[in-house]
């Protein structure tokens, strides 16, 4: 039986769901494992988007709370606000509540990625906000650490993403995800998928 993934987000203005396309293409390339691509709840009016000057949703599924049970192992990927996630990302995790008091999650894997407006807005702190949400589920937190090799040493250009999961960039919004933090996007996904797969799987 195939290992389900559900690539889980929140993307306002596209950043984070270039992410979860690259992270979902990496877990599928392992054999034996399924990948979907699912977006969280809108609680922003139309009319507040547009003040946003936001772009239409993408024709990506709305999940419930009760299909992540259906899940073997979790990437979540969220913009940040103030150094933690968005609001939109919070109100579908405090919706889960029925699956916590269940602990239908406990045990499963689970990853993180995101993105932020500037090299100060949150890039460590918004992965590491967001773990409370995976403790009081019972599921197990799975960093990328060090493992996308000299990418996550580099220097000369600006790349986003910390050995927490992979993340962009977004500046004012003009700027979109770079070649590397697309590579380590996808290096994510693809690593996860393998650890995710052994857990269900053990030898």
């Amino acid at each position: 039986m195939a290992t389900k993934i559900y690539i889980v987000y929140y993307s306002m203005y596209g950043h984070v769901e270039k992410l979860a396309e690259e992270i979902e293409k990496g877990a599928a390339s392992i054999e034996g494992v399924e990948a979907k691509l699912w977006q969280v709840p809108e609680t922003l009016s139309d009319d507040v988007l547009a003040k946003m000057s936001a772009p239409p949703k993408s024709d990506v599924p709305i999940i419930t709370p009760n299909e992540l049970a259906e899940a073997d192992g979790f990437l979540f990927g969220f913009p940040t606000r103030f150094g933690m996630m968005s609001a939109q990302f919070k109100a579908f995790m405090d919706s889960t509540g029925g699956l916590w008091r269940t602990q239908q999650l406990a045990g499963k894997p689970a990853g993180i990625f995101y993105s932020t407006g500037s090299q100060g807005g949150g890039q460590e702190t918004t992965p590491l906000t967001a773990i409370t949400q995976l403790t009081h589920h019972g599921l197990i937190f799975v960093p990328i650490g060090y493992t996308f090799g000299a990418g996550m040493f580099e220097m000369e250009h600006v790349k986003g993403g910390s050995p927490y999961g992979a993340g962009t960039f977004a500046g004012d919004g003009s700027r979109q995800p770079s070649e590397l933090e697309l590579q380590q996007a996808f290096h994510q996904g693809k690593y996860f998928a393998t650890i995710a797969k052994k857990l269900k799987t053990p030898a």
